[in-house]
């Protein structure tokens, strides 16, 4: 490789090119002219060969931090296939290995050495590091190094100290260049990723996140039996990944799909290494169909030929979903990613953050319980942020471009799966959004959801003064509040109301909106909401079944009977008075008599049964949602008494 030969030649001689693509240009000439640059680009853009390019051309080693074995394996073994010389650092390799990689590094024999953040913490490697020339200092997957990020790894706080060890391979001043990538960062991230790299003046290059080949849908599901049932219908005989937030459910999504008669195995931090490298071996040959996994598996993973991504539970964030679904559609063809979606994986996800026992090696070596406390409250905010997403009926890829702050996100893409769900509506579902409408703006525009639907219905016992004598107050009585906030967050998908960012999601008009409700506009399209319904058998519920029918919602699978049941609400009483006795509140304050009634009818089985029932939000279901599930679960239906174990 010579020093003088142009990057083109390079490009060409080396990776096969004839030219780079647009986005990747001006951050190749950065990285080439000893900037500083932060890239953020889209998977599958090419943002590997950005720094690639620069450490064959450029005289010296580039140093390039990974956080993934698997990351590191794959790279390396494809530059070494070009002839370029490579080499990686990780503990999964012999000490004798380890000394061999150091000596070529010294010898001047490598372009590129990857190694592991941990790696910094090493007396040895740092005094090593002090001989190398070194012409580029690399953070790839530089969200790591950010709270905020998806993979907040401790050890990348140690990097800017790291590079000011460095020697510069053209014995300028100062530490070499610092080129920070990744392909998922919201703002707030890159500025965490310039302030703790320690970058100066960094030239800043955020390309368009949209994958426009990639559908993105969200598959609503009533548990693991209809997870199992769909995963070969939506894997058929596509080469895709299944992503799992445990070990167990990977484990339960490859033996679904072998069963199925589908090549598939799992992969996930709890199998041997060498059962690891087979999968993965594997699956690069094309020889594996699938991969089953949880977050350990995906990070460089470079075959352009998956078509179908498919999440068996809810992320952690929205961050590593987009990253996870950036694994598939690398050559430009269609694929599809899928997120089965049901409201009690987030529980799951609590407990994995609660316990901060996820699979990927996350590291568990702190000791500070404020410290902690603090990081398990913003990963929280970050699953609220991706069940909003899971849960939200707005154009779903225009939700992910404007999460991330893409200038490039405009207007629907009537492609996504949400997009393609939505339907005109009839004239007798017109004139009750127009009723709904009516109610915001009646209401001041200052209101959220729950308390519009309330005011609407007529339930003003919660009210505050502002809302209870509207000319639009009960002009929805014979409607079940639950159903009036589905379509208020179905008008706020289709562009007709915003919710305010803040924790009061304030509801307001917009110019669509307006000109619904005033008979401007006469044609709008959104996702007609669900809603359960009691079982049919009664006048009320068959009167309530049309109504239902009369707006157009979906009607999901019925309660448990349209009657409290006598046992179950005389032992939700006696929990209730115990409750409030122990917080030294009014019994009404834990839970009104009408949300017993109807918990006492209803009968959940889930906190996501327990989250249909009016009376019980976010809030109820934090504060006494398994308690009310053990209470209605050991209640023999129509006896007083409750087994004890």
């Amino acid at each position: 490789m010579s020093a003088v030969s142009s990057p083109l030649d390079l490009l060409h001689q080396y990776f096969g090119h004839p030219a780079l693509r647009p986005p990747q240009v001006p951050i190749v000439e950065a990285a080439m002219t000893g900037a500083d640059v932060l890239a953020v680009m889209p998977t599958g853009s090419g943002k590997s060969l950005c720094f690639q390019l620069p450490a064959v051309a450029l005289p010296g080693l580039t140093l390039v931090v990974s956080p993934l074995i698997s990351l590191m394996k794959d790279q390396v073994d494809e530059l070494v296939k070009r002839g370029i010389g490579a080499a990686a650092l990780h503990s999964g390799q012999t000490a004798d290995e380890r000394r061999d990689v150091l000596r070529r590094a010294h010898a001047g024999a490598l372009r590129l050495l990857y190694v592991a953040p941990e790696r910094f913490a090493s007396d040895y490697f740092i005094s090593a590091l002090h001989g190398w020339p070194v012409a580029r200092f690399v953070v790839d997957e530089a969200h790591c190094v950010s709270e905020w990020g998806h993979d907040f790894r401790p050890d990348y706080r140690r990097l800017a100290d790291a590079a000011e060890a460095c020697h510069r391979s053209d014995d300028g001043p100062g530490r070499p260049p610092v080129l920070a990538f990744t392909a998922t960062a919201t703002p707030e991230v890159r500025d965490d990723i310039v302030a703790l790299l320690g970058m100066r003046e960094p030239q800043v290059f955020v390309s368009g996140f949209d994958r426009p080949n990639i559908e993105l849908r969200v598959r609503p599901v009533t548990g693991d039996k209809e997870k199992r049932a769909l995963l070969p219908e939506l894997v058929g005989r596509s080469r895709s990944l299944v992503y799992a937030s445990t070990r167990k459910s990977a484990e339960d999504a490859s033996e679904t799909l072998v069963d199925a008669g589908i090549a598939a195995a799992a992969y996930h931090a709890g199998l041997s290494d060498t059962e690891r490298t087979r999968v993965q071996d594997a699956f690069a040959a094309g020889t594996l169909q699938v991969v089953c996994a949880t977050n350990a598996f995906g990070m460089g993973i470079d075959r352009p030929d998956l078509e179908v991504v498919v999440h068996k539970e809810l992320p952690a964030s929205v961050e590593a979903y987009y990253q996870e679904v950036g694994r598939v559609g690398r050559d430009g063809r269609q694929a599809v990613a899928t997120l089965l979606w049901n409201y009690v994986d987030v529980k799951t996800r609590e407990f994995l953050i609660d316990k901060r026992d996820e699979d990927g090696g996350r590291d568990g070596g702190e000791t500070d319980p404020g410290e902690q406390d603090r990081r398990r409250t913003l990963e929280h905010l970050k699953l609220k942020r991706m069940v909003a997403y899971a849960d939200g009926t707005g154009c779903l890829r225009m939700t992910i471009l404007r999460y991330f702050g893409d200038p490039d996100a405009g207007a629907d893409c009537q492609s996504c799966g949400n997009c393609l769900r939505r339907a005109a509506l009839s004239d007798d579902q017109l004139l009750f959004v127009r009723k709904i409408l009516s109610g915001v703006a009646r209401s001041g525009e200052r209101w959220g959801r729950r308390k519009i639907a309330a005011m609407l219905v007529g339930q003003t016992e919660e009210l505050p003064d502002a809302l209870v004598s509207l000319s639009t107050t009960g002009l929805l009585r014979d409607h079940d509040p639950r159903l009036i906030e589905k379509w208020i967050d179905a008008l706020v998908g289709a562009g007709a109301l915003l919710s305010s960012p803040d924790i009061y999601r304030t509801l307001r008009l917009t110019a669509v909106g307006r000109d619904v409700m005033s008979g401007r506009q006469t044609t709008i399209a959104l996702l007609v909401p669900t809603v359960r319904v009691k079982s049919p058998g009664s006048r009320k519920a068959a009167k309530k079944a049309t109504r239902v029918r009369a707006t157009g919602a979906t009607i999901a699978r019925p309660g448990a009977g349209s009657q409290p049941d006598e046992g179950i609400l005389t032992a939700l009483r006696e929990w209730r008075r115990d409750e409030a006795r122990t917080r030294a509140v009014p019994a009404y304050v834990v839970l009104h008599d009408k949300t017993l009634d109807a918990i006492a009818a209803e009968i959940p089985r889930s906190l996501s049964d327990l989250g249909e029932i009016n009376g019980i939000g976010p809030a109820k279901i934090a504060a006494y949602g398994e308690a009310i599930l053990r209470v209605v679960g050991p209640v023999v239906p129509g006896s007083a008494k409750i087994r004890r174990s």
